[in-house]
């Protein structure tokens, strides 16, 4: 009986740490999605803004940065179909894209994009 409750234990623990990720994406009313460069100097400058909105938001808001000139990373510029660097995607609760910028983008013009959605600062 201790045997299976540890397997059990286990198994539930692997899927938690599998599960995990999305599920934060799942609980975030909006996913901020920065391709860019580590290079580009735009895109340094987006970097504090990101860790900042994260940090005010909470689990509202899920930020994610692409190096798309790394090239494990490079595909996802094809699969947003980028024309320069840094683009912000904005993506819903169901992962559709419903803004869209290009280059440096200050935090005060965020916040009040993600206001209109009916998101308030946590912190």
């Amino acid at each position: 009986m201790k045997n299976k409750r540890a397997v059990f234990f286990m198994a539930a623990m692997c899927l938690l740490m599998v599960l995990s990720p999305l599920l934060a994406i799942a609980k975030s009313r909006v996913t901020f999605v920065e391709l860019g460069a580590t290079w580009c100097t735009p895109c340094k400058l987006m970097q504090p803004v990101m860790r900042s909105l994260e940090n005010r938001y909470g689990e509202q808001l899920k930020v994610i940065f692409y190096n798309v000139s790394a090239p494990e990373e490079r595909s996802y510029a094809k699969q947003y179909g980028i024309r320069l660097i840094p683009t912000q995607v904005f993506l819903d609760e169901s992962g559709r894209e419903f803004f869209r910028h290009e280059g440096f983008f200050p935090e005060a013009e965020i916040d009040k994009l993600l206001k209109q959605r009916g998101m308030r600062p946590t912190n």
